[in-house]
């Protein structure tokens, strides 16, 4: 591994990003969804497997604490972080279900769903989704690696990488922007 090499890959994929008009026009959809939610009395749901959980945890924590700076909390709520509700539904429904189940008992069709998943193919992910659209919750996906089967079944915010750690920095990225303009939006024009 060379170190140089590395941070290179990271700013290549970034300035992908940037330079992506659909990618940025995305991005600001986004963020109009969850501002609207919000307004509307819903809540930002985020989901994720392993280090795409970490991520939903850190970016419900921002949206809940503060980003840039300080502001009434804004309803956000990661799946899958009670570990008592997480371990019941892997036991009596399986793993697969452990988003779906939670997803049904919390959301609503005000909220806006936003699975995290590099891959697109986690089939919890999968199964979630398609559990929003039978309770009418708007789904942005964000992804990476052309969008696997997600890609097939919800829009999506596609990283444009295959390399896992790339896909996850640009989520983070991507999450603060989202996060920065709403808190923007609703406490700096009013």
């Amino acid at each position: 591994m060379n170190i140089k090499e590395e941070i290179k890959e990271s700013i290549f994929v970034k300035e992908n990003l940037l330079n992506d008009k659909k990618l940025i026009n995305q991005i600001e959809e986004l963020a109009n969804l969850c501002l609207e939610s919000i307004k509307n009395g819903g809540k930002i749901i985020f989901a994720g497997n392993g280090g795409s959980f970490a991520d939903s945890q850190h970016l419900t924590a921002e949206f809940v604490s503060r980003l840039r700076f300080d502001r009434s909390p804004l309803a956000s709520v990661a799946l899958g972080t009670n570990s008592s509700t997480m371990s019941a539904i892997g036991n009596d429904y399986g793993y697969d279900n452990v988003f779906k189940r939670e997803l049904i008992a919390l959301g609503s069709e005000r909220d806006i769903f936003i699975p995290i998943t590099t891959s697109g193919n986690s089939l919890n992910i999968i199964l979630a989704i398609e559990e929003a659209k039978k309770i009418g919750i708007k789904t942005i996906v964000l992804t990476g690696n052309e969008g696997g089967k997600a890609k097939s079944i919800s829009e999506c915010i596609i990283v444009p990488s295959l390399r896992t750690e790339r896909v996850q920095e640009c989520h983070i990225l991507i999450g603060h922007i989202v996060c920065g303009l709403v808190e923007e939006k609703i406490f700096k024009n009013s």
